[in-house]
């Protein structure tokens, strides 16, 4: 495409000449990676047959963020916002992502959770424009052959749903495309993997939810999910023909249910670049947050127990990630295990329950079982309890006065999002606990004030860590992404927090410096993947500008 010009005073240069495979007029106007809306220069707009189809004054871009801020702030609901910004997203893409980098406090949750989940809930309802693909198990046989219908030849993202575990939500099935779609805003958002590598897809095998499956406007398959062998061996069509199509695509797993979660995971990980942001994400920015709460606790990692609400791949695979960081100081990896203990519905996880899956087995307690959460507290005396068990209001004020007895400063991160399913709030957990709790939440809370002291609770969103781990992955080309990379990532995360953020009791950089800590992040990992030879690219002689050089700027092309 021939370079559109915006510079200098229109009545001094020289027009254009289009191409023959040149955009112009409104076929320019509906490309979201090309649309400059109303910066078109007044030469741009002769050589491309804008005249007359756009307002007559030329605007920066600067200007076009302030209107988008000023139309947003005045709407009365977060859905609305999420709407004007993927219209705006599914119209001028340089635009879209530049008021989410204006803004990122702002914006985040919005594009992201806790938003997210009331829009995946609605999607069929809300549905605007197309975007990203859905691979229907109806079609098995040919998924190489659609998947190939995506425009763009380079894919080196996707994040994939099944829509079966939405968030805390449930199965939602088709309507689960949300996550993807906004998992990736935020990878260029936050870390600034070009938008062009990205692709979101739903694996549609059908849904559980009746209320879907007789909503006239639900738009995917109706009928009820399919399982077992015929599941696993669609997943497999579609690994198959990524690999064939992007051989250097790195697949995100996101939002699966426990029982498909963890066996793909399995399977497919030392094969591919691969990863589960729910397992392995979720895992690595809250191990970012342990670290930077041992600041404020004065303690190792190594002289941390941990009780988990919640017992499935979210929650064992924090307690493993806390269990490897712990081992690279010297512990022995079991006796690292028995120190994360976890606790579901039916109870601690002891050795002599016979319902537990394989993969929790190694965090089975030797001991009595215990029936209530709070006898597990006096119990096993943690020094944090982290929750993923996405049932609201968990962590009552009995939890809470039993951890701020046992420790100085209780860890408590109630992690499940989006905020209506979270284990308890800010306010309860820093007032029930006297202000002693060291707090991070999956969705974020305002500041408290108790006893005239300022709380500013942390988010432990895994947006600290996927973007980052995504710049990486893409600068590298990285063959593998390992649980090391996400001990790393996690210790990246941590060293950004200053001692003034933990005076406030902030355990997580403020997102507002989002970019600059993801590429910090990213250039860490990066660093791992050179250093363990995973990479694909020779390593350069500095990394962190190698990163900065190839992030994505929303910046209008000249």
């Amino acid at each position: 495409m021939h370079p559109l010009n915006q510079k200098g005073d229109p009545m001094y240069q020289t027009v254009p000449t289009p191409s023959a495979d040149e955009l112009r007029g409104m076929a320019l106007l509906n490309d979201p990676t090309r649309n400059k809306g109303t910066a078109f220069t007044e030469t741009e707009r002769r050589a491309y047959g804008l005249e007359g189809l756009l307002p007559p004054a030329v605007t920066t871009i600067d200007m076009q963020i302030a209107r988008r801020h000023a139309e947003i702030a005045n709407l009365d609901s977060d859905l609305q916002k999420y709407l004007v910004l993927s219209d705006l997203q599914a119209r001028n893409e340089t635009l879209f992502y530049a008021v989410l980098m204006s803004d990122p406090t702002t914006y985040m949750p919005l594009v992201y959770t806790p938003t997210v989940g009331e829009a995946c809930q609605k999607f069929a309802h809300i549905f605007r424009s197309a975007r990203g693909m859905y691979l229907p198990i109806s079609a098995r046989g040919r998924i190489r052959e659609i998947l190939g219908n995506w425009p763009e030849k380079g894919v080196r993202f996707i994040v994939v749903t099944d829509g079966e575990r939405i968030l805390g939500l449930g199965d939602l099935g088709a309507g689960g495309m949300g996550i993807p779609i906004g998992k990736l805003a935020l990878y260029t958002a936050c870390a600034g993997v070009p938008p062009q590598y990205c692709l979101p897809i739903v694996l549609d095998v059908g849904t559980n939810t009746q209320a879907l499956l007789d909503d006239p406007l639900y738009f995917g398959l109706r009928q009820k999910r399919v399982r077992g062998e015929e599941y696993l061996a669609f997943i497999g069509e579609f690994v198959a023909a990524v690999q064939a199509l992007y051989p250097k695509c790195c697949i995100q797993w996101e939002d699966f249910a426990n029982i498909n979660a963890v066996p793909i995971l399995e399977r497919y990980r030392d094969e591919i670049c691969t990863y589960n942001d729910d397992i392995q994400g979720t895992a690595g920015v809250a191990v970012a947050g342990i670290f930077a709460s041992l600041r404020i606790t004065k303690q190792k990692i190594t002289d941390q127990r941990f009780l988990f609400l919640g017992g499935g791949s979210a929650g064992t695979g924090i307690a493993e990630l806390i269990s490897q960081a712990m081992a690279l100081e010297g512990m022995d990896i079991n006796a690292a295990r028995r120190r994360n203990a976890l606790f579901d519905i039916n109870g601690l996880l002891v050795k002599s329950r016979s319902d537990l899956a394989g993969f929790q087995k190694p965090f089975a307690q030797d001991r009595a079982p215990i029936a209530r959460f709070v006898d597990a507290v006096k119990a096993l005396k943690p020094t944090g309890i982290i929750g993923v068990s996405t049932v609201p209001k968990l962590f009552t004020r009995e939890v809470i006065e039993a951890m701020a007895e046992i420790n100085e400063h209780p860890i408590v991160f109630p992690y499940s999002n989006p905020t209506s399913r979270s284990e308890c709030t800010a306010e309860e957990a820093y007032r029930w606990s006297g202000g002693k709790a060291v707090f991070a939440s999956g969705s974020p809370f305002p500041p408290v004030e108790i006893g005239g002291r300022k709380f500013v609770p942390g988010q432990g969103n895994n947006v600290y860590i996927f973007p980052a781990m995504g710049m990486a992955v893409f600068v590298t080309e990285a063959t593998r992404v390992t649980e090391e990379m996400f001990i790393v990532a996690a210790k990246a995360v941590a060293e950004q927090v200053t001692d003034e953020n933990l005076a406030v009791g902030l355990i997580y950089p403020p997102q507002s410096r989002i970019l600059d800590a993801s590429l910090h992040v990213a250039e860490r990992v990066a660093t791992y993947i050179f250093d363990k030879k995973l990479a694909r690219v020779p390593r350069p002689h500095d990394i962190g500008a190698f990163i900065r050089a190839r992030a994505y700027r929303p910046i209008y092309a000249t």
